[in-house]
């Protein structure tokens, strides 16, 4: 079965194309990635999306949706996590979305979004990791999950993304006196789920996944994205602390220019590694392991516990790939991977 999966976030639209079936590791096949900063955009007109903004949003959904086409998936997933829930006009948007293209776009929840994330994960170590403690970085909010199962014991979202935490709290480059502050306020704003968190039995491995969290330990000595998805990676306490030391003396622009920092996030990365480090601290971790697998593989895992993966089981949402489009359509500056690997 050829399922592709769009993921409208913060900072990207992510179509991911994998071949899969129930009871087999799901294998990328292409990965097409635009970056629209749909936060950025909310955050700038008093939360909500302009018309023109919502043209590009359609006219990126539409060129996926050909793209799912043209790679011969019979079924595509859509969702969007929190720049469009956080959106003042969310249900106007998604119904012209939904108009223009076809595409239904599914709005997850974020206690959803933590528990997708901690499938992934699970899956990815297995019943072998205990009970299991997972960390999610992303552009809008932070997901925490903690459980021994497959569905976590407790799961929760907090609005302490990376990007907010920029657009909100710091400049660029950061200055030392805010930088204390940004610390301080997260710890007030993470002691009382942090105490949820500690009433539960200590996890015996805590994980992290998202772009932030591999960016955050590349650049503490990981190894690089060229060795692979299972390659061991880890990010420790000691090493993130040194870490920000030194990025939080550098403009944007500077730590773009470092290995495994993208252009398109080096400004969220202060913010990101001041959100990992209070969540560290809260939830008294020296050192997380860091999953290839998050939101997107949850959603595909899922999807699949519930199909044989035969062709019949999609036939209504092959309808709507196939559906014609009458919205903008147009150029995007979209980035097309094939080969694809895991990422978020």
């Amino acid at each position: 079965m050829r399922l592709g999966v769009l993921d409208v976030g913060s900072n990207t639209v992510h179509l991911l194309v994998v071949d899969a079936h129930r009871g087999a590791h799901p294998t990328p096949m292409t990965s097409e990635k635009t970056v629209l900063r749909l936060a950025e955009r909310i955050g700038r007109h008093d939360g909500r999306l302009t018309d023109e903004d919502t043209d590009e949003l359609i006219r990126t959904v539409a060129q996926a949706q050909e793209s799912a086409i043209a790679a011969g998936c019979e079924e595509l997933m859509a969702f969007a996590t929190s720049a469009i829930r956080d959106a003042h006009n969310a249900a106007e948007v998604l119904d012209r979305v939904r108009e223009e293209t076809g595409i239904a776009l599914d709005v997850l929840p974020g206690e959803d979004e933590a528990r997708f994330t901690f499938l992934a994960a699970r899956r990815w170590y297995g019943w072998s990791a205990g009970n299991l403690l997972l960390l999610d970085i992303g552009g809008g909010s932070l997901e925490m999950a903690i459980g021994i199962d497959e569905q976590p014991d407790l799961a929760v979202s907090l609005p302490l993304g990376a990007g907010r935490m920029a657009r909100t709290m710091l400049h660029d480059p950061p200055r030392q006196d805010e930088v204390k502050k940004v610390r301080e306020w997260l710890q007030g704003q993470l002691a009382p789920t942090a105490k949820r968190f500690r009433k539960l039995s200590r996890p015996d491995r805590a994980v992290a996944t998202s772009k932030t969290f591999r960016s955050l330990a590349r650049l503490a000595g990981a190894a690089p994205a060229s060795a692979g998805p299972r390659v061991p990676r880890t990010l420790t306490k000691t090493g993130l602390r040194q870490l920000i030391t030194f990025i939080t003396r550098m403009s944007a622009a500077d730590l773009a220019t470092l290995d495994g920092v993208s252009s398109a996030r080096a400004h969220q990365l202060v913010g990101g590694a001041l959100v990992a480090e209070a969540a560290m601290r809260a939830l008294g971790l020296e050192e997380l392991d860091i999953c290839p697998w998050a939101l997107r593989e949850g959603m595909i895992l899922r999807r699949l516990d519930h199909t044989n993966g035969d062709s019949h089981t999609a036939i209504q949402a092959r309808a709507a790939l196939e559906r014609p489009k009458t919205g903008p359509t147009g150029g995007t500056g979209r980035k097309i991977e094939h080969g694809a690997r895991w990422e978020r």
